[in-house]
């Protein structure tokens, strides 16, 4: 089996980034009773994060066409880690608040980054097994913070997932050293760049499907939790545990689509496979809410998405060649922006509705994304 250079400090970057964007979820309540605060006021520490996030992402790709794929991640790896330190070191809302904006904007960097790099140095017929490590790298990530947060902060206290975050990334930033930079490469001005994107039709594609990924696949898991504390009472550890058998399903079949890979299985026969798996487990979360059903659905749900997503991961680093860091930060931009609506939407709908409805509502939403993304991978393989 062959080996890529630097995989397992990319997996490990994109485990910490990954780690770092989903782990504020079960820790808002102990940030609001440590400060005194409300839960709604609070919530701001979530969505300033996302919103940094997202919007820094074109921004580290034009850096990194500029300065370079490595020098570009370790920058921001050592912005992440003194901002995650100064999330943990936080006396008030305000330094909270400011500390993960600023370390959002930070690890923006590290996943459309590492991508870019696997684009960089890896042969297109070779290039999604990697990517799928370091998309199983990012699952688990997720996996990992929706409960191992909340119970280090059980045992100890909030701030200590932020100071583990930070250490982490500080030790990354100084181990990515070794990672040899591309070589050979003669990226678009950003202009250029840009522009060539949007005028790709097949570029202009692989966005919209990413966005409808976002809005569909990742935001209904955001409601999973609430779903299952309204319904069954149980505990935020124990909800957020149910939604972790989504990276362990990404976790436990990502080996499976890297073979497939390897022995030359087509893109639009991966997408065959990942599409209708993802759109069938959202049928479970509608059809009988509850614990059971839900870790059905969150853990099939994973599996369609290793083979759905590391598909489109892949597409997104060929498709416009000499605008790769462009593409796929705008792909991860929309990806997340996906993920921001569809979460709005949702919460839009349980005003008026209740969470079998709006369950019921994602799962018929996926239908076009899956057959859009097959239909469009067959087209442009033909």
């Amino acid at each position: 089996m062959t080996t890529y250079p630097g995989l397992r400090l990319l997996q490990t970057a994109s485990f910490t980034s990954s780690l770092d964007r989903v782990m504020i979820t079960p820790l808002l309540v102990m940030i609001a009773e440590d400060l005194g605060l409300s839960l709604a006021s609070v919530t701001i520490v979530a969505t300033v994060h996302l919103l940094s996030y997202g919007a820094m992402q074109m921004l580290w790709a034009l850096l990194s066409d500029r300065y370079g794929r490595v020098p570009t991640m370790r920058l921001a790896l050592f912005a992440a880690a003194f901002s995650s330190l100064g999330a943990a070191a936080s006396g008030s809302l305000g330094t909270l608040v400011a500390a993960r904006a600023a370390s959002g904007a930070a690890f923006a960097a590290v996943i459309p980054g590492a991508m870019v790099y696997i684009g960089d140095t890896v042969a297109v017929r070779e290039r999604q097994g990697p990517l799928t490590d370091l998309m199983r790298g990012t699952a688990v990530g997720a996996a990992v913070a929706t409960v191992g947060a909340g119970l280090l902060a059980d045992l100890t206290s909030w701030r200590l997932p932020f100071a583990v975050v930070g250490g982490g990334a500080l030790l990354l930033a100084v181990f990515l050293s070794r990672l040899p930079e591309p070589t050979g490469l003669t990226p678009l001005s950003s202009r250029s760049a840009v522009l060539a994107v949007v005028r790709s039709r097949w570029a202009v594609l692989v966005l919209a499907l990413a966005l409808g990924e976002g809005f569909v696949m990742l935001a209904v898991l955001n409601f999973v939790p609430a779903a299952l504390q309204a319904a069954d009472g149980l505990s935020a550890t124990a909800a957020g545990g149910v939604v972790a058998c989504y990276g362990i399903g990404a976790l436990v079949t990502a080996p499976v689509v890297k073979r497939l890979s390897a022995a030359d299985v087509s893109r639009e026969r991966l997408i065959a496979v990942g599409g209708p798996v993802a759109a069938l487990s959202l049928l479970a979360f509608p059809a009988r809410p509850g614990v059971p059903a839900m870790l059905v659905g969150c853990a099939v749900l994973g599996c369609g998405w290793a083979f759905l997503h590391s598909s489109l991961q892949t597409w997104a680093t060929e498709v416009v060649p000499g605008a790769r860091a462009a593409m796929v930060s705008l792909f991860a931009t929309v990806l997340f922006l996906g993920n921001a609506a569809g979460t709005f939407a949702g919460g839009l709908v349980l005003t008026v509705a209740d969470f079998r409805l709006l369950f019921l509502i994602f799962a018929l939403l996926g239908v076009p994304v899956v057959v859009s993304a097959w239909l469009g991978s067959r087209r442009y393989a033909s």
